[in-house]
């Protein structure tokens, strides 16, 4: 018996360390050299980054890395990431950039460094057409979706006495918006916070009928490119690319096939 206990101890530990190989030979299974730069984003935030059903991966920011990219001569490569450890991803260089709707905040400030803002964003309240909730007081002892580790859940956290009305005193966290959103159609929340950009989009694809997004919302906000802290060289030719493709209409264009107009920032525009 104790013989068959310490194997089974020992194939147990073969096969965790395998499934670490995998993993990491999965997430590193390009070349990196300087000429490349490895963006995490996550696959699920419908229109900035997101695997289509054809697999391929889309969305706005991905269109936006590869014509910066272009700008500043380098290879983009983007690496899917679990969007509630992207800070650590970045601090353990397995990414070089943070690009994907990453919001600009006081907290991820003090953990990144940040690119010129691209894009201005409102955190907005999604409810289903027929809900009879119309402002933040109606929420009380409600039910609220929020993805987890996101610039949403920052915004809704601040307002604590609207977080303790809350049914339950806090917020129900997903994984993903778009887990949050199926749950609001099945009647199992009552609402969702969530990046307006990404709203209206969901919104337009699912039948705006169905949906309407009320005027309290949780302030406004700022899309911008992460990167390392001190890694002034990296900021500098992010900065220098978003320049050129904004001055030259890309981003434009961009915008339009994406959102249907043009809602990028002009340099130092807020």
């Amino acid at each position: 018996m104790k013989k068959v206990g310490v194997n089974l101890v020992a194939w147990i530990l073969v096969a965790l360390v395998g499934a670490s190989l995998i993993h990491i030979l999965n997430k590193n299974n390009y070349k990196r050299d300087e000429n490349t730069i490895v963006v995490g984003y996550d696959d699920t935030f419908v229109p900035m980054g997101f695997i289509n059903n054809n697999g391929k991966v889309v969305g706005f920011d991905i269109d936006l890395a590869k014509a910066v990219g272009k700008k500043i001569n380098k290879k983009i490569i983007f690496q899917s990431i679990d969007w509630t450890m992207k800070e650590t991803e970045l601090r353990n260089k397995d990414i070089d950039l943070i690009w994907n709707g990453y919001s600009i905040t006081k907290d991820r400030e003090k953990e990144v460094d940040f690119s010129i803002p691209y894009i201005a964003d409102r955190q907005v309240i999604i409810v289903r057409a027929n809900s009879k909730i119309k402002d933040k007081k109606d929420f009380k002892g409600k039910k609220l979706g929020v993805q987890a580790a996101s610039s949403a859940a920052d915004a809704v956290m601040k307002d604590k006495s609207f977080v303790n009305s809350l049914n339950g005193g806090n917020f129900v966290s997903y994984q993903s918006n778009n887990d949050a959103l199926m749950d609001l159609d099945a009647g199992r929340i009552d609402g969702v916070v969530a990046d307006e950009v990404l709203a209206r989009y969901y919104m337009n694809a699912r039948g705006n009928e169905k949906y309407k997004v009320l005027k309290d919302d949780f302030g406004k906000e700022f899309f911008a490119v992460g990167m390392r802290k001190g890694d002034t060289s990296m900021q500098k030719e992010i900065n220098k690319g978003l320049k050129a493709v904004i001055e030259d209409g890309s981003a434009k264009k961009i915008s339009i096939k994406w959102f249907g107009k043009d809602i990028v920032l002009k340099e130092g525009q807020k």
